[in-house]
């Protein structure tokens, strides 16, 4: 799994989902999407829809970094955090066609093998909605949810 930080939310997805890892890129905004939509971003070619990962999961926004007076306002302009480049199987069960998409997140903090983790049953989350979660972990006696994010992502790859 990879495990990765969400406003105070720490998360994580199965790494079969993960197609890569990037910086946080900038997004072209699309007009009339829902909020939950940053944008779109040029990912070697490929147009790639992005979800804000604060917005999907009812976070606070991350705190604006504070700007150091020696770096310019185009390298400021850049937002912390990183986009994760998803490939969701959208259909019944999982078994229909891989669409891409990207999913913003504060940091991303390490991958677990599933021996490294204890899973538990998803019910008694306060403040995340429960059908957005497969389950709770639990590593060095720190919880962190597993995201179900064809659920997540799911409604914005339907539009």
């Amino acid at each position: 799994m990879l495990v990765f930080r969400v406003g105070t939310l720490v998360c994580a997805t199965e790494v079969e989902q993960v197609r890569e890892i990037l910086p946080r890129l900038p997004t072209t905004r699309i007009p009339g999407a829902p909020p939950v939509v940053a944008g779109l971003v040029n990912v070697r070619g490929t147009l790639v829809t992005v979800v804000e990962g604060w917005r999907a999961l009812g976070q606070a926004p991350q705190a604006p970094p504070s700007t150091p007076p020696s770096t310019t306002s185009e390298e400021s302009a850049e937002a912390e955090g990183s986009t994760i480049i998803l490939e969701i199987a959208t259909g019944a069960e999982g078994d229909g066609e891989k669409r891409v998409i990207g999913f913003t997140v504060d940091a991303v903090t390490d991958m677990l093998a599933g021996s490294d983790t204890t899973l538990e049953d998803r019910t008694g989350l306060p403040g995340v909605d429960p059908t957005l979660v497969r389950a709770v972990g639990r590593r060095n006696g720190e919880l962190f949810i597993v995201l179900d994010m064809p659920a997540l992502v799911g409604p914005v790859l339907l539009t």
